[in-house]
């Protein structure tokens, strides 16, 4: 399957996320039409490893990639991969410049009012992520301190809604910059997944740990609100992969563990 890349639509200023959250939505491409233009265009993020990532030919790769190539090939149509970010992927979505989300999107309640979530097809926890000197066992400890966190994320909207009103929250564009932040002691510690954390230990083994977790988050598609067919198309994609066993191949490849029980996940 070809994977090719939409160049150019890397970021939106403030002003025009802004914009495109206050306007509404376009009409949805459902997957007839999708088929019929012999291309579906998939946002991902690609500062995510091993869920999403530029490889070494500077191509989208991981987990999401895969995902993306395999329900490509079932439509029978071409793949673009448009790079995007925490803040603009969904609006992205609501304003027709990708016909879906396989972007590390966390189901939560605030997202559910903008778009229609898949069926689970992976999870991700999230911690407190610092160095091994630095003391920080509860939410509470985390009072005067500086701390990093990629804007718009899950991460994001955990920690704002635990840490004391006197934590001092630096809000990064991707978790690239969060995590140079705390490489350089721009912050304290950040926020992460545990995917993230791996990378750092690799990056700098032993000087950081996990202090601790703050929530678990289970991943989705994202739908655009008034695509039911595409919705219906990719949760049928999704049940005969998982029955087929190449949804838990493919998650173990990636995440060298067994695919979570999702059972009892709602989505609505």
């Amino acid at each position: 399957m070809k994977r090719s890349m939409t160049r150019g639509l890397i970021a939106l200023s403030t002003a025009m996320v802004l914009g495109l959250f206050g306007t509404a939505a376009t009409q949805a491409q459902e997957i007839s039409e999708v088929q019929q233009e012999g291309l579906i265009k998939v946002g991902m993020l690609v500062d995510f490893p091993p869920v999403g990532f530029m490889n070494s030919d500077n191509e989208p790769d991981g987990y999401d990639a895969d995902i993306a190539a395999l329900l490509a090939e079932r439509i029978g149509v071409d793949l673009t991969i448009v790079p995007v970010t925490g803040p603009n992927r969904i609006p992205y979505l609501l304003s027709g410049q990708v016909d879906l989300l396989i972007s590390s999107l966390a189901i939560t309640e605030d997202r559910a009012k903008k778009v229609d979530f898949s069926a689970p097809y992976a999870a991700v926890r999230i911690g407190i992520f610092g160095p091994k000197d630095l003391e920080l066992a509860t939410a509470a400890d985390l009072s005067g301190h500086v701390i990093g966190v990629t804007r718009a994320s899950g991460q994001d909207a955990t920690l704002t809604k635990i840490a004391p009103a006197d934590t001092d929250i630096r809000r990064f564009d991707d978790d690239v910059s969060a995590v140079q932040a705390l490489l350089s002691g721009q912050v304290e510690a950040i926020g992460i997944s545990n995917i993230g954390m791996k990378q750092i230990h690799q990056i700098a083994p032993g000087k950081f740990e996990e202090k601790f977790e703050m929530n678990r988050f289970i991943l989705a598609l994202g739908v655009h609100p008034e695509g039911d067919e595409m919705l219906a198309y990719v949760n049928t994609f999704l049940s005969d992969l998982k029955a087929s066993g190449q949804l838990e191949e493919v998650y173990q490849k990636w995440f060298e563990e067994s695919l979570p029980d999702f059972s009892g996940v709602e989505t609505k």
